[in-house]
């Protein structure tokens, strides 16, 4: 993409990474060098990705460029959700309140359990047997 002054934010979830890079212009998404529905092809995450633009009228200001890895579907599209609001809030401060008030600030912190000895996954427990 163009070499101009952009806005980053770093968003996190499960166990995927996003780095988001915002440039004015006309609302292009590009993610992993791709078109997003070849990356995320499922709608409904797409909207989770562009919510934060939605609720602070930014749907056409920016271009946005992002570099995701680890974990799925679900995980990247978390996580660029809180890139892009990371990265809204460093191109104009007032938007904070607004994007805090519907929850795109916060690191949502729920990660896979780890399995525990003696069981077949994190909780579950083998049949029990009488005799």
């Amino acid at each position: 993409m163009e070499e101009s002054k952009y806005f980053y934010g770093l968003g996190k979830r499960k166990t995927s990474v996003a780095k988001v890079r915002l440039y004015l212009g006309k609302g292009t998404l590009i993610i992993n060098g791709a078109e997003p529905e070849k990356s995320i092809p499922r709608k409904s995450l797409i909207q989770e990705i562009l919510h934060p633009l939605s609720i602070t009228n930014n749907l056409s200001t920016f271009n946005i460029q992002i570099k995701v890895s680890g974990g799925g579907q679900s995980g990247w599209s978390g996580a660029i959700s809180h890139g892009i609001a990371r990265a809204l809030i460093e191109f104009d401060e007032s938007l904070r309140p607004i994007l805090r008030k519907n929850g795109l600030l916060t690191r949502d912190a729920r990660v896979k359990e780890r399995n525990k000895p003696g069981l077949k996954r994190a909780r579950k427990a083998p049949q029990y047997t009488k005799r």
